[in-house]
């Protein structure tokens, strides 16, 4: 069975009824080959063998047949297992976190947002790789024996909330793309440093209010978020606290949201 490994667990209690949770999970791809090494019990049913032989043959060190077959699993294979775990491991560290609140209950996925059966309380996911399709080929396949996601969990008494978790910067072009001229305007006003971490933290923004609202993905990310851009370039803190700021813009039910940026873990929480 593969082995899943929940490492760097950050609990934050952003108000007296939302609480997230973020963490790093990794799992040891070895037993994606062990399909392709020699079944030992037909081998030796096939030959004419003697006990002596089978005993010194099954105390040879099988890791070199292992090893060398990693490299011949398909980045397709890879990013398949790696969605399994970052199911797996969301689901793991939301009972992590239910553990912490001493809340005994379970999770509803009939329907978006998620909510726990008894509570009722709203529940929202978040993964990321570490590893980009670009950065798994086959030619590096080789040193890859483990594969790392980062995920992320929030829960909420009063309304659903949004969380996303993000390692990588988003690429110019994507953000070309997606952002409102607006707020391209603002951003290539920006040194480059300040641009990619601004331009990061305005994705996450869209990517929670898009679970938030249940938005589609394009009118998610097409919605103009600028008037926050100030805020997030003000605001440096390099702490485990969260930094909160006001979506004010208007005067409408999104309004009333509060963005929560947890900068050390990657974070953003709209609650």
């Amino acid at each position: 069975m593969p082995t899943s490994n929940l490492t760097q667990i950050q609990y934050t209690q952003l108000d007296t009824t939302t609480w997230c949770v973020t963490a790093q999970v990794s799992e040891s791809i070895s037993h994606l080959v062990t399909g392709s090494l020699w079944n030992k019990s037909l081998w030796f049913s096939s030959c004419n063998t003697s006990y002596e032989d089978i005993t010194k043959f099954n105390s040879l060190n099988w890791y070199y047949q292992v090893a060398t077959a990693v490299p011949k699993h398909s980045v397709p294979a890879l990013a398949r297992k790696q969605r399994q775990q970052q199911r797996q491991g969301v689901r793991q560290l939301l009972q992590e976190l239910l553990k912490k609140l001493e809340i005994d209950d379970t999770l509803d996925e009939s329907s978006f947002p998620y909510r726990l059966v008894n509570s009722q309380h709203y529940v929202c996911f978040s993964h990321t790789g570490t590893n980009s399709s670009k950065q798994t080929t086959e030619s590096n396949q080789k040193n890859l024996t483990r594969l790392h996601s980062k995920i992320a969990v929030v829960i909420s008494r009063q309304r659903p909330a949004g969380i996303d978790i993000e390692t990588n910067n988003i690429a110019w072009h994507v953000v070309k793309r997606f952002y409102s001229e607006s707020e391209l305007a603002m951003l290539q006003e920006l040194s480059t440093d300040q641009r990619e971490r601004t331009a990061k933290l305005l994705w996450q923004i869209k990517e929670s209010f898009i679970k938030v609202n249940q938005y589609t993905l394009a009118q998610g990310l097409g919605m103009d978020y600028s008037h926050l851009i100030p805020s997030l370039i003000e605001n440096k803190k390099e702490v485990n606290s969260a930094s909160i700021l006001s979506d004010s813009k208007d005067a409408d039910y999104q309004s009333v949201y509060r963005i929560a940026t947890l900068q050390s873990q990657q974070t953003v929480i709209i609650f």
